[in-house]
């Protein structure tokens, strides 16, 4: 738990301290990309959504402390009543992160025990040109 903790914590003081870029990009492949990856986490498929994360997400927790970390976050809250994005923003830097293509992503999601959660992703361009997501928040 404390390394994903410390991933979120880092990640969301990265997005705090970066100021937004309008270099184009395809938002309707990081949306999909995130979207998708949203859906394993909300059917507890946690293994694959780790397996379908960015190689960055990867390098900084393991599939196992993923997954408990992700139980342990989500469970509690229930199932997703609804989702909205609320806000995104395109970036080619974000400090402790190589410079790439990123979007930060914020959705307004509502679980069955949790009515108003704010839920913070970041899909990148990875290597091989496909979006993937390499940070996630709840809060």
């Amino acid at each position: 738990m404390p390394i994903l903790y410390l991933l979120m914590v880092t990640l969301v003081l990265t997005i705090l301290s970066c100021q937004g870029e309008t270099e184009p990009y395809n938002s309707d492949a990081a949306s999909l990309s995130a979207t998708k990856w949203l859906e394993l986490v909300d059917s507890q498929n946690y293994k694959k959504s780790w397996e379908t994360a960015s190689i960055a997400f990867q390098n900084q927790i393991g599939v196992d402390d993923w997954i408990s970390t992700a139980m342990t976050a989500r469970e509690p809250l229930g199932k997703v009543i609804s989702r909205e994005l609320t806000n995104q923003t395109y970036k080619t830097s974000l400090p402790g992160a190589p410079d790439g293509e990123y979007v930060v992503m914020e959705f307004t999601t509502a679980f069955t025990n949790k009515k108003s959660a704010i839920e913070t992703i970041t899909p990148m361009l990875d290597e091989d040109g496909q979006w993937r997501v390499a940070g996630y928040y709840i809060r």
